[in-house]
């Protein structure tokens, strides 16, 4: 049981760990002279501009932004109440708080990749400010973008598995 319970705290950990890299890093949309995020563009590595209101579809990324942020700290509240319930529970009730709280985070996190998803040629291609088009054109979807669709399927396995988990002495 203890093995499991190892398993489990580390697996969550892991998600935590894989929501922070994704939200935070700068690696969504890359090239070979820039890469972008959703919170700001970098031209050669040292020209790096912070999206602001000027950019087009701004409200599309402040979308993805809160849906990155409320996914962690969903899967951040999760871990500490299921901390919490390991200790207060009842020997053989179920841990459905803390699964529906990771499922929950487990929504935001591909709702946010979803938008990105759909909305990335806009995003893009309708800010010639921000970088030109030859350009992004060469572009490709980066490892945080990646990270993300993985802490997707992370913390939804994380919620089904708190779903039928039940205390045990």
């Amino acid at each position: 049981m203890l093995v499991l319970l190892a398993f489990i705290i580390i697996f969550h950990i892991t998600s935590a760990a894989l929501l922070f890299i994704s939200t935070i890093d700068n690696a969504w949309w890359v090239g070979e002279e820039f890469f972008a995020d959703v919170w700001r563009v970098c031209i050669n590595n040292t020209n790096c501009s912070e999206i602001n209101e000027d950019y087009n579809e701004f409200t599309t990324l402040q979308a993805i932004q809160a849906t990155m942020i409320l996914s962690t700290i969903l899967c951040c509240i999760a871990f500490l109440i299921f901390l919490l319930q390991l200790f207060r529970l009842k020997q053989g009730d179920r841990f459905v708080l803390t699964s529906i709280i990771q499922l929950m985070s487990c929504l935001c996190v591909m709702i946010a990749a979803s938008i990105y998803t759909d909305r990335r040629k806009d995003l893009h291609f309708k800010n010639q400010k921000f970088y030109p088009m030859e350009l992004t054109e060469d572009g490709s979807y980066g490892y945080s973008f990646i990270l993300a669709w993985v802490a997707f399927a992370f913390t939804f396995i994380s919620g089904l598995m708190y779903l039928i988990l039940r205390k045990r002495k």
